[in-house]
């Protein structure tokens, strides 16, 4: 298929236009008018994907690879060093990112992982109400979303309502109306803000909670005639015990 016919179809899932002005999704690398034998599907482009890639491949991922402007292109130093390999080999990229966290991603992860009935979806925020004790929560975000650890700000005994962003949200944070707010990359001083207002966080991990955008984007992909390989990238993160 073409680069245009791939790309076509994804800013009708999720148009690109409703990215965040920061973000850089859409084609990273390549032409449109280039022709790709199959789509690898992946959160993240990383130098053992590049290596064991087929030329003339489409990675499609939700992480963008190239954010602002490139000054120099060092191939020592990330991300020129896997822009080298996939010029190359003839790859190109194209990134659903913020464009897809609005559409699809958050509330894939909210009700088809963590199996919460999503009452509303605000731009990227998904909430919902319930009832839950502290212990009962935290036991089905370390199954579901396979955290070797859970790290909590202001914990309460007893949650009645709930607000979701994956990846990294704390920003989000005074708009944020539920007892709970579960998202990725917590900062210290997140913490402290959260806190003060009464506000219970849970840090849910940044690459745990939006890893699951290759099932939900595998699933699309099915509709177009082209091979489509999960090759989801690795955790930068190893945790020691």
């Amino acid at each position: 298929m073409k680069i245009s016919q791939i790309y076509s179809f994804l800013d009708n899932l999720s148009p690109f236009c409703s990215q965040e002005k920061w973000d850089n999704s859409g084609l990273n690398i390549g032409s449109q008018n280039d022709t790709v034998d199959r789509v690898y599907i992946s959160l993240d482009v990383d130098m053992d994907m590049v290596q064991n890639a087929e030329p003339n491949s489409l990675i499609l991922t939700h992480h963008p690879l190239i954010f602002g402007g490139i000054t120099e292109l060092d191939y020592a130093k990330y991300p020129s060093n896997i822009i080298k390999i996939m010029i190359q080999k003839n790859i190109s990229l194209i990134a659903m990112h913020t464009n897809f966290d609005k559409s699809h991603l958050n509330k894939f992860v909210f009700e088809n992982i963590l199996g919460f009935k999503m009452d509303k979806n605000d731009d990227f925020v998904a909430t919902c109400n319930g009832d839950w004790r502290k212990e009962e929560l935290v036991d089905i975000l370390r199954n579901k979303l396979f955290l070797e650890y859970i790290k909590v700000v202001n914990p309460k005994d007893k949650i009645s309502s709930l607000a979701m962003i994956t990846g990294s949200g704390a920003s989000f944070m005074d708009s944020i109306s539920a007892d709970c707010f579960l998202t990725g990359d917590i900062k210290y001083h997140d913490a402290m803000k959260a806190k003060s207002q009464n506000l219970m966080m849970i840090d849910i991990g940044h690459y745990e909670s939006e890893s699951f955008f290759v099932d939900c984007m595998s699933e699309h992909l099915k509709l177009l005639p082209i091979l489509g390989i999960i090759s989801n990238s690795k955790n930068p993160f190893s945790y020691l015990k």
